[in-house]
Formats: C-alpha cells, structure tokens, sequence
C-alpha cells in the first residue's frame, strides 16, 4: 500500500511515517504541501495526482484553539475549504481519505465518555471548524477514516504551537518557575502519538471506513496531568502545582468540561483498547 502523508513533519505525522514505513508500507512524506497549502486547490491537486497513493493520510490542520477565536477566517479555510480541496480530489481520483478530528466537536454536558454517534455541539471556533471539515469529508466521500483525538502529545511536538507540547510545556514552566497553576476543571484522556499510529496501522488493515475515537483509557483533568509528568520527571518535590478553574486562567477559546471519548467502534472491530493514559506518559518521559 502506497500512502501520502500531509504534515509529515507534525508530531503525528512524524511518527505515522516512521512506524508505517518500519512496518513495510510505502510512505511519501510531504513537508511542503502542510496547513493551509492544502487550500490552494490546484498545487494540492497535482501533488496528489502525480503521487497515485492508495490512501491519503491528512494531519494537516490549523490546531491553535484560541487562536482560531481571533483568526477565524483563516481557521475556516484551512479545516473546512482546505479539507473540501482534499476530499474533491480525493472523490475524483477515487482514494480514500483518512483525517483528523477533535473532543472540542463535543460540549461537555454529557458527563461521561462519548461514543462516535453522539451529538456534538461545540464551543468554539476551533471546534466548529473541525465539526465542519468532519461534516464535509462525510458528505463528499464513501470512503473515509474520521479519527477524533484528545489531549495528544508526541516526540516531535505540534507544529501549530511551536513544536511543544503540553508534556514539555510543563517540564519547561517546571525549570523556570518553582510554582505553576494549571486548570482542573477540564477533564480529558492525554493521549499518546505513537499508541495512535500503532491503531491507526491496526485500523487501516482491516479497510473499515467510519468515524473512529482513538485515545489512551482512563481520564484526568489538565492538572492531575501536570502532578503525574512531575512525578515521573521527579521534579514535584521543587515544583509547587496550583488547580485553577477554566474562568480564572482565562483562555480566550472555551473549551469542554468533560470530553473523555470512548474508543467504542475500535472495539467493535475487535480492535483492543490502548493501554493508560499513565502508562503511556510513563514511557514517553522515559524515552525523552
């Protein structure tokens, strides 16, 4: 199987070309077709057409949440209009897509975990543009992958938010401050780059198409995330961590209270759940 991979130098795409490749498949990376290149309609197309891939991986995306409350017409463009430009050309080559979605599509209200069919309804500009890109991708194709992700962070870290990630953006407050507030009423699963690629390899073997949540098991809010990086670094004996509400850390975009996904049409495939978020974070801070 030939792949082209959008966004291979994002911390998803990153790892999707190396374990993909490791595994045997054809991967062609592109750095330069990324972000918002892919709605320049006609550039996009003829990378694809003179590729002939047999799948289409797409991490490309405009990922900064608040951000996009400022920038929203460059948020639409790039997670809508970009994404129609790629199904188009998808539809008229006949390749299936695979793409990337969010928890932020789900507003909060539900309590517990989401499953692929619940309603979204989401609240911010971030979060209806992907709802719309999602919306588009099932309009315009039969054959899709829609994998919706929470709380990633991998080796490479995210382009869009200058190449760190939440992991990392601790760790650095961490040598800089003795004290560090983070928000506790945000409840989610941290999820591991490398975990979702070895799913997404598993997923893609089956041809299944659909709408599939992929995230580590388990859930915490943004604070107790930072309390376990610090004391699997061993740096919370020096740092001191302060839970504060969404309201008092003031970020611009809102975000939901409770968006933990339930991996539900994985397991229906026969697809095991991936290990603890803990377990996950574990490992990646011992191979940093």
């Amino acid at each position: 199987m030939k792949i082209l991979l959008i966004g291979v130098d994002g911390q998803l795409g990153n790892d999707i070309n190396a374990y993909f490749s490791q595994k045997g498949m054809e991967v062609e990376g592109l750095i330069g077709l990324n972000d918002s290149d892919i709605c320049e309609f006609e550039k996009t197309k003829e990378v694809i057409v003179s590729s002939t891939p047999d799948l289409i991986i797409n991490t490309a995306a405009f990922h900064n949440v608040d951000l996009c409350e400022d920038e929203a017409i460059t948020a639409l463009q790039v997670n809508i209009a970009g994404v129609k430009n790629l199904a188009t050309i998808c539809r008229e080559s006949d390749i299936p897509l695979m793409h990337f979605s969010t928890d932020y599509i789900f507003d909060g209200e539900k309590g517990r975990p989401y499953i692929e069919s619940d309603c979204p309804n989401p609240l911010s500009l971030y979060g209806i543009s992907k709802l719309g890109g999602e919306r588009v991708i099932q309009y315009m194709l039969k054959d899709f992958y829609l994998i919706r992700l929470t709380g990633l962070y991998g080796h490479t870290g995210c382009v869009g938010k200058g190449n760190i990630n939440f992991v990392e953006m601790m760790i650095k407050l961490g040598r800089e401050k003795k004290e560090i507030r983070v928000v506790d009423d945000q409840v989610m699963t941290p999820t591991s780059t490398m975990d979702v690629t070895e799913k997404l390899y598993e997923l893609i073997l089956t041809g299944k198409y659909g709408i599939y949540h992929m995230t580590n098991t388990g859930s915490c809010s943004w604070y107790e995330f930072a309390l376990e990086i610090f004391r699997l670094t061993g740096m919370n004996r020096d740092i001191k961590v302060l839970p504060i509400s969404s309201k008092e850390f003031g970020a611009k975009a809102i975000r939901p209270g409770y968006s933990v996904l339930d991996n539900y049409n994985l397991r229906k495939l026969g697809i095991k759940d991936m290990r603890n978020w803990k377990e996950a974070l574990r490992d990646y801070i011992e191979k940093r």
